[in-house]
């Protein structure tokens, strides 16, 4: 006959036999090894948020992990420094708790070239310029104007595919939030249509208050069928900051030479500001076919007929 005593016995083992499966079970799960990059970006929102971002972007979590980092302390939002590629999952998650990424400031200026700003890049974060350009050409939907101009806090030691599709998507947010705006709607080839334009009068306006009357020429003269001729189409790439000579324009037989060729360039020469966007938008009604600067004031001066623009220029 087995007694109260040995059952109570045999409960208490059999407990203790779940407790140690379970935690052999959690020991197990914890040191196994993940595979990371040296900076984790995480977003604002609960610890389930938080486990299904990363599961999504291929980190090696569960929902269960959502009960270990309650119990460790809530994530931290931003750039976390996990500093290794390769750890154990209590580590990773430990670190989600406590570290904090050291970051750099990184401004795209409006004008500047993708291809200028990514060399200036990986000179300063010291990161492969041809693979960063080789992350933004497969992830960026145009070859040129995508990225917003502002400052980005750029974390050290994040590897060139994370910086992109950080600087990507954080531009893909701005475009469609500023088309709603303005349309009610995203219109992806309308948008990218403006941005081109946009990146010819950025190129060529002194400042914001000009935007409007440059775009009235580009939009006056493609509709009479002129060339624009702008030098500023020729500022593509590399030759973001190289001043534009005769020579040049002879000699250059991209898309980008507006001396040569029709219309405007078949992607835009930069990137570009949120009032180049809309004076793109809602060009100046005007008559204007011509500018020319004037040295003193870096002004230009606008003319309807070709010989008021020779005039401009003499003077």
């Amino acid at each position: 006959m087995i007694t109260k005593k040995a059952i109570n016995r045999r409960i208490f083992f059999m407990i203790c036999e779940i407790i140690l499966i379970v935690f052999l079970s959690l020991f197990t799960t914890l040191a196994r090894p993940i595979d990371t990059s040296k900076v984790v970006y995480l977003p604002n929102g609960s610890v389930s948020e938080i486990i299904s971002y990363l599961s999504k972007r291929n980190f090696n979590v569960n929902k269960f992990d959502k009960y270990i980092l309650v119990f460790m302390g809530f994530p931290q939002s931003g750039w976390i420094e996990i500093g290794q590629t390769r750890l154990s999952k209590f580590d990773f998650l430990y670190k989600l708790t406590t570290a904090k990424a050291a970051l750099i400031d990184i401004t795209l200026i409006p004008g500047e070239t993708t291809l200028y700003f990514l060399k200036d890049l990986a000179g300063k974060l010291s990161l492969n310029y041809e693979l960063l350009v080789k992350e933004y050409n497969a992830m960026s939907p145009i070859k040129e104007g995508y990225l917003v101009p502002e400052t980005y806090k750029i974390p050290v030691g994040i590897s060139e595919k994370h910086l992109v599709y950080y600087m990507i998507n954080s531009s893909k947010k701005h475009h469609e939030s500023i088309a709603k705006k303005i349309f009610g709607q995203w219109d992806e080839k309308k948008w990218f249509n403006f941005i081109i334009v946009a990146s010819v009068i950025q190129k060529e306006a002194a400042d914001a208050s000009e935007m409007p009357l440059v775009a009235s020429v580009i939009y006056n003269r493609l509709k009479k069928g002129m060339k624009l001729q702008m030098d500023g189409t020729l500022n593509y790439g590399l030759y973001s900051h190289e001043k534009i000579t005769a020579d040049r324009i002879r000699k250059d037989y991209s898309k980008y030479n507006t001396y040569i060729y029709e219309g405007l360039p078949d992607t835009a020469v930069c990137n570009v500001s949120l009032e180049a966007i809309k004076a793109a938008i809602f060009p100046k009604k005007t008559d204007y076919l011509y500018f020319v600067r004037n040295k003193e004031t870096r002004k230009h001066k606008f003319s309807t007929t070709y010989n008021a623009h020779v005039k401009a220029i003499s003077k």
